[in-house]
Formats: C-alpha cells, sequence, structure tokens
C-alpha cells in the first residue's frame, strides 16, 4: 500500500505540473469540502440498486475523455438541428447517466455552480471501481464542462474490430502508452456486451473461417448460440467476462485462452510489447490494479472544457 500511495503521488505532481497546475487533488478544499463523499454516497447508493451502473459509468468516462478531453461533453443532450455524442452509434447503447444528474443536483444544493460534471463523472467512475473489488486512487479535480457535443466525432473512440495498430493510434493520439492501451483495455472486465460488438468474429469472420480461428473453439460456439444469425439478435449478448460485476484480472486470463469477445481484445496478443503485457496482468491482479490506476489518473487528466454547468445536460 505504501508503495501503491508513493507511486501515484509521483505520478500526480508530474500530471498536475504537466497541466500547469489546471487540476490539483485539493481543487474543492475551500469551495465544496464535501463534493466527493456526496458523490461516492449517491454512486454507492445507485450501485445498490443496479449492479449495471460500475460497468455504464467506467464506459461513459472512457468515452467521454477521448473524444474532447474529460469535460463531460458525452452527458449533453442533443439540441435543436445538433445530434450530440450520446446519440452517436458508439454511444446509444451507454445509460446510467441519471447518476451523475443525481450526483449533481445534491452538490448544486450545497454548493451551487463549483463543481463540474466532468470531475462528478472523473470521481464517479474511480468510485464504481472501488464498489467492484477493484483499486482506489486520489483524482485530481478541476475539470471544465465543454460546450460543444457532436455525434459525428464518437467515430474517433476506438472501435471493438479495431487491430493492434489502429489502436495504438487511437491512443497515441491522445497521449496515452501501450501499457495505457493494454491497462484501460482491462476495464473490459466490467459488463455486457451485445451480439453486434462481437458477431463480426463468429459469423463469416473471412473468405476463409466461419469463425476467429484464434477464438477458442467451445467458447466460439457458445457465442454462436446466443447470437445465432448475424444482424437478428438486436438486444442479446453476453457478459465481458463470467465475473462481470467485479473489477479483477479475469479478462486477461481469458484472453490468453481465446475467449475474449472483441477483434480489440485479440489485437493485444498480436504484438510483443502488448502480449506480454497481458501475461503480465493476468498473472497478478496487484500489477493490473497498479497500473490501472496509473492510466486512470493519465486519461482522465486530459482536459478541454470552458464552464461548470449548472445541468449536465444543457450548457449555461
Amino acid at each position: 500500500m505504501a508503495f501503491t500511495v508513493a507511486l501515484l503521488c509521483t505520478l500526480l505532481v508530474i500530471l498536475i505540473s504537466s497541466l500547469g497546475n489546471a487540476l490539483s487533488l485539493n481543487y474543492y478544499e475551500q469551495t465544496c469540502p464535501d463534493a466527493e463523499s456526496i458523490i461516492t454516497k449517491v454512486v454507492k447508493s445507485e450501485v445498490m440498486k443496479d449492479q449495471t451502473v460500475p460497468a455504464a459509468l467506467l464506459r461513459m468516462h472512457f468515452h467521454d475523455c477521448f473524444i474532447r478531453g474529460c469535460d463531460a461533453s458525452v452527458l449533453l443532450n442533443s439540441a435543436g438541428k445538433n445530434t450530440a455524442e450520446k446519440d452517436g452509434p458508439p454511444n446509444v447503447s451507454l445509460h446510467a447517466f441519471y447518476v451523475v444528474d443525481n450526483a449533481k443536483k445534491e452538490v448544486e444544493a450545497l454548493c451551487p455552480g463549483v463543481v463540474s460534471c466532468a470531475d462528478i463523472l472523473a470521481l464517479a467512475a474511480r468510485d464504481v471501481v472501488v464498489l467492484s473489488g477493484g483499486p482506489t486512487w486520489d483524482v485530481p479535480k478541476g475539470r471544465k464542462d465543454g460546450r460543444t457535443s457532436k455525434a459525428s466525432e464518437t467515430v474517433q473512440l476506438p472501435a471493438p474490430t479495431f487491430n493492434i495498430s489502429q489502436l495504438h493510434q487511437s491512443f497515441s493520439q491522445r497521449g496515452l502508452s501501450t501499457e495505457d492501451l493494454v491497462s484501460l483495455s482491462g476495464g473490459h472486465t466490467l459488463g455486457f456486451s451485445h451480439c453486434s460488438s462481437f458477431q463480426n468474429r463468429i459469423h463469416n469472420f473471412n473468405s476463409t473461417h466461419d469463425i476467429d480461428p484464434s477464438m477458442h473453439p467451445s467458447f466460439a460456439a457458445s457465442l454462436r448460440s446466443i447470437c445465432p444469425i448475424k444482424n437478428k439478435a438486436k438486444n442479446a449478448g453476453t457478459g465481458m467476462d463470467p465475473s462481470s460485476t467485479t473489477f479483477d484480472n479475469t479478462y486477461y486470463k481469458l484472453l490468453l485462452e481465446g475467449k475474449s469477445l472483441f477483434s480489440s481484445d485479440q489485437a493485444l496478443l498480436t504484438a510483443s510489447k502488448t502480449k506480454d503485457l497481458v501475461s503480465e496482468f493476468s498473472s497478478s491482479k496487484a500489477a493490473f490494479h497498479k497500473a490501472f490506476v496509473k492510466s486512470m489518473i493519465k486519461m482522465s487528466s486530459i482536459t478541454g472544457g470552458q464552464e461548470v454547468r449548472k445541468d449536465c445536460r444543457v450548457v449555461n
């Protein structure tokens, strides 16, 4: 624990310094000291009611940060002629926006106009990882909320069909490393996937194989029974792994067994550096947790907003 805390402190100093002190651990110390505890209370309450909330909020935070930085643009509603990010194809399955709304409402009642929706989402993402049995970390705060949200920009999100070079490009464009790519992919240990995200691997894979040959035969057969005919199982799907409500390293173990869902998961085994990291994380949950924390702090420190919204769904 002492090593982890020391590592985090070092990382945070580097990150916050590089951001020109835009973010800090004690950002709300004077203006809203109870903000974090209020957000955690709301998130915990909602997770107790619905076990799908952790995966939803973690994915929402990732999808937010990868477009215009972590500016809560994913929370904005479509308005007028503008279709917002949340209504873009990769985001239509996002849910649990109400959790952020509820946390915002409680924080606003205590400290109006102080705590950004972007910070609430970053803190909620940390909280759901902890509540699912994962590691904790101190979240740097001080993000601002963005005023622009375009569905057309969601094509920038890494797709489940990406190969390793596409994944590297997507992450490096955001200043994220190979280790960040592999550790953040571990978030796939939580949640549910619809058939559409892995149909390409179990039906008409290529001109030679109907099923992706890198997939374990019995696993492929089980997926085909869930998703028997392409495009005919719209709401069908499966858990990301058998322990899909627990934040553990099962994802990496299954990946090495040919039991991953997405092409982008399998792609991590096609380059030596990423494969070595998969092996490391599969054999040590502690190593995965440490790397995940480092990468989450790094990713969530990509900023880009301009204001503190009063309502997370609309600009001021």
